[in-house]
């Protein structure tokens, strides 16, 4: 059976909203009509498109396929409309990034620094765990992934995986702080807050302190990066970070780096999908030179970590 398209209209109407009787007042059709023509969408696909808590509706797995199909389709007929009516195209390019939640926002407005403020794009961020970025990867839905952990292709799941940036993490804290002495013995002298146990940093540090038998203090253990940079700018203790995460508050004075813990390094990697033909902007993104991206004074910028 072909796809219909008011079915799939309807349904997009309401994944817009959540709520199925404020879609039907707004389309001026019956509740029990809407819920049937959604119905019929979701027995055509052979999957439940929403899952009902409360009065609210929210989209199931194959509803956010579904969605974000639906949500650049009727986006084109809207440009097809326009391009008819005003005798004018467009012509934005569409360019879909996303980023592990837990990736430095520093690094990623560093990165996409280049296509900010573009008139002839629109950029298209998002955020999730590395697993579900994937997903969207080999579904199309993104054109690239940002990553802190590299990943490895095959035949069916056609990655190519290029690390970006590498940059050695340091000891940050606030100014002023006097110390006996430089690695190991100021990971002794501070209470610590670190990556927590699932990142790469943490590991390195963990086999760090490991090799040279320290036992630091762990105050915190924190698996966002956001959050640690404001721990360690509000609390006044030390931190284990890369400088780009606290780029501001290091240029600033708020903070300051003691060191650079010697094999300890926080690496960035652009994951793609295997195309024949590949986006100018992103083409642009890739050829970036890893000094850009880590650079500690950006004109203009305001942290986001």
């Amino acid at each position: 059976m072909r796809l219909n398209y008011h079915h799939l209209y309807y349904f997009w109407m309401v994944a817009r909203t959540g709520h199925l009787t404020r879609t039907a007042e707004s389309l001026h059709i019956a509740q029990s009509a809407l819920s049937g023509q959604i119905r019929k969408l979701e027995d055509n696909l052979g999957y439940d498109l929403f899952i009902r808590e409360g009065r609210r509706l929210r989209l199931s797995e194959a509803g956010r396929v579904a969605f974000a199909y639906a949500d650049e389709i009727f986006r084109q007929g809207d440009e097809l409309e326009s391009l008819f009516r005003t005798g004018k195209l467009a012509n934005r390019d569409t360019l879909k990034v996303g980023a592990v939640a837990t990736l430095s926002r520093n690094f990623q407005e560093g990165f996409l620094r280049p296509l900010l403020g573009r008139k002839d794009l629109v950029l298209k961020l998002e955020s999730a765990s590395l697993e579900d970025l994937l997903r969207r990867l080999s579904a199309h839905r993104l054109d690239l992934v940002l990553s802190n952990q590299p990943v490895h292709g095959d035949e069916e799941n056609p990655w190519r995986c290029r690390r970006i940036a590498r940059q050695t993490v340091s000891v940050i804290g606030p100014p002023g702080q006097e110390s006996t002495g430089a690695f190991p013995a100021l990971l002794q002298e501070q209470p610590l807050i670190l990556p927590d146990a699932s990142s790469n940093i943490r590991q390195a540090f963990d086999q760090l302190c490991e090799h040279h038998q320290l036992r630091p203090e762990i105050i915190a253990e924190v698996d966002d990066m956001a959050m640690m940079r404001l721990l360690t700018r509000d609390s006044g203790h030390f931190a284990i970070l890369p400088p780009v995460v606290v780029r501001d508050e290091l240029k600033n004075g708020e903070l300051t780096d003691y060191g650079a813990l010697p094999g300890v390094y926080e690496e960035f990697y652009a994951i793609r999908i295997r195309r024949q033909f590949e986006s100018p902007a992103l083409r642009e993104l890739m050829a970036q030179k890893s000094e850009q991206l880590l650079a500690l004074e950006i004109p203009g910028a305001v942290s986001q970590d």
